[in-house]
């Protein structure tokens, strides 16, 4: 393991150095426009910056290096063409404000995944504006109430929220002026149906699930889940996060959604991760379909393109963004669902599920208990630790800390809640079997290592640059500002 420095730590003063007096006389800089103290600038000479900052990125964990089993939040390998081809010369080039005429390239390729994703998702409408899978859910939840506030049904001012919900879904409930209500899942994984009519009243303006579910198991009653909600005058929302695993076989608006948001950084493999760049385009059927935020892009009688705007939807929720979205992610998933095609799509849920499978088979035959031993994974799993825990004290956050001492990123652990010790792992369709095989192993290896050496596990990691944190100091009081000595 080396030594952390920061650049600052690599500063050595230069001589001789002129005083403050010295340089003030020699620019004629008046004396009310000086520094009392000198700037904390390093003095490093360009190749010594140049190196500290190469040496600090090949530090980084990144998809382009390094596996990531990271449950829910499926982090896949972005394809150089589509970064290629989003970053042709007439797409950059081109000004925000260019006006429709001018810009009918672009604006034709908005309407070709418009398209795309009215047919992936079995929808009626798209827009996609919104900026990341938050403001998409935000988006959906806003076109629930406006629903509900056209048809004067004021007193629906919840929403069902699974235990297992993303994170996400209640605080969007609540930005929306909704009150977030949980509703039980089986020991099984699936939504409790008899606590669900429980839940179920004039008050419900809607639902919002996955499907498959954060627990990592498709909702098998999924037909039941529609009729009770819509029967009881409610709208079902999908989270797309898990779209990952049902991409080009099952549909949301087969299953009887009225309304979802599409993680493009995950499903359509655009960039993800360090707060973006993101994009959450939403999807409605024709309950919905009058107010999808604007602007939208329309194709003319004549083959031209056209922007709808708020001036021609009077009914629409109204901006997420500006201009058009997140116009080069936008671009990027275009360009990977032209590469795949129908059939392309089929094969990413396919493997996603199969790497699934069969890293959850290596990982029980090495000893880990299932949280669900009786279902098929989809495209992700969970595992419980609370047998490892209970016997040796070391828990999942070890072995997540373990884990980067061997070259891979940490799963998910402790979501959903409702699992103990949890570990949440979605190797996604893009890893090989022998980083599958290698992966189990190297778990397999730790938890070896809690049985015979406890400590070695709760000390970890050992060979990262930072070693373990006070993660509840580092997140109260975090050192942002650096303080020479």
């Amino acid at each position: 393991m080396s030594d952390f420095q920061t650049i600052f730590d690599k500063s050595i003063p230069r001589q001789p150095r002129q005083s403050v007096a010295e340089i003030s006389k020699k620019l004629n800089i008046l004396p009310g426009l000086l520094r009392t103290k000198p700037t904390q600038i390093p003095e490093v000479s360009e190749l010594e910056a140049v190196r500290h900052y190469t040496n600090l990125s090949q530090q980084n964990f990144s998809i382009d290096t390094h596996f990531y089993p990271l449950g829910s939040c499926t982090m896949k390998y972005n394809p150089r063409g589509a970064h290629k081809a989003a970053s042709q010369a007439g797409f950059l080039d081109r000004h925000p404000l260019t006006p429709a005429e001018s810009s009918q390239g672009v604006l034709a390729c908005l309407f070709e995944l418009q398209e795309i994703l009215k047919h992936v998702t079995g929808m009626t409408g798209v827009s996609l504006t919104p900026m990341a899978g938050a403001q998409g859910e935000l988006a959906g939840a806003l076109m629930i109430k406006k629903y509900h506030a056209a048809k004067h049904d004021t007193q629906r001012t919840e929403i069902l929220v699974p235990t297992a919900a993303h994170g996400t879904n209640p605080a969007t409930a609540t930005m929306a002026g909704f009150n977030a209500v949980e509703v039980d899942i089986r020991a099984d994984g699936n939504l409790d149906l008899g606590n669900l009519k429980q839940k179920l009243s004039e008050r419900t303006a809607g639902i919002m699930l996955t499907n498959p579910s954060t627990c990592g198991v498709f909702e098998t009653e999924i037909v039941e889940i529609e009729a009770l909600v819509h029967q009881a005058g409610g709208l079902l929302y999908y989270d797309g996060a898990n779209l990952n695993s049902i991409l080009g076989r099952v549909r949301p608006g087969d299953m009887g959604f009225d309304v979802l948001h599409l993680n493009l950084h995950k499903t359509f493999a655009t960039p993800h991760g360090g707060g973006g760049p993101g994009s959450g385009p939403v999807a409605v059927n024709n309950r919905l379909l009058p107010y999808l935020p604007s602007p939208i892009v329309k194709k003319s009688d004549d083959g031209t393109f056209t922007y709808e705007t708020q001036s021609d939807r009077a009914e629409s929720i109204g901006r997420m963004s500006a201009f058009m979205g997140n116009t080069g992610i936008l671009l990027r998933a275009l360009a990977y669902a032209l590469m795949l095609g129908s059939n392309g799509m089929m094969r990413v849920s396919e493997h996603a599920t199969l790497n699934a499978n069969y890293l959850m088979t290596l990982l029980q035959n090495a000893g880990f208990t299932l949280a669900y031993p009786t279902r098929r994974a989809t495209h992700e799993f969970i595992i419980t630790l609370k047998d490892e825990f209970k016997a040796t004290g070391v828990s999942a956050r070890d072995f997540a800390k373990r884990i980067l001492d061997f070259g891979y990123h940490a799963p998910t652990v402790y979501f959903p809640l409702l699992v103990p010790e949890c570990m949440l792992l979605e190797p996604t369709e893009t890893e090989t079997k022998s980083t599958l095989e290698h992966f189990a192993s190297v778990m397999a290896q730790i938890r070896n290592e809690a049985q015979e050496q406890p400590s070695l596990v709760k000390e970890s990691p050992h060979e990262q640059n930072t070693q373990r944190l006070d993660e509840t100091h580092a997140s109260r009081r975090p050192n942002l500002i650096y303080q020479s000595p």
